[in-house]
């Protein structure tokens, strides 16, 4: 009886160095991919620092306006006024629309959850 012992106990040992061998390459290659995204997460976030860089190198107020100025034929652009800007109160909104109510209203409802509410009372189905 104890040789079957040891050798099931010994197999249960191969079986756990095995499996211990498994999970060590498998983190190895999860912590490889980590390292890699991370790798491309500072590449993403160094091109966007790039590009908004860029894009305010691009925005220069002295640069656009000799833009404006060079273009002015085709575009016809002015600069700014205070004049052009105005207040909200200034702006021309819609009128509310009118709400119309058509027929009777209930103004009693009912707590039976069975009973479907509508405008007409003899349209209630109980």
């Amino acid at each position: 009886m104890r040789p079957v012992l040891y050798i099931l106990s010994f197999l249960a040992v191969l079986a756990s160095a095995f499996w211990a061998y498994r999970e060590n390459y498998a983190t190895q290659a999860q912590l490889k991919h980590v390292a890699a995204l991370q790798d491309e997460i500072a590449t993403l976030r160094e091109s966007i620092a790039l590009q908004r860089a860029e894009w305010a190198y691009l925005n220069r107020p002295d640069r656009l306006r000799d833009l404006a100025t060079i273009n002015f034929d085709r575009l016809g652009l002015l600069p700014m006024e205070p004049a052009q800007f105005g207040y909200t109160n200034q702006v021309a909104y819609p009128p509310p629309p009118e709400l119309r109510i058509t027929g009777t209203v209930d103004t009693m409802g009912s707590l039976d959850p069975n009973v479907i509410a509508s405008t007409d009372p003899q349209e209630q189905t109980p």
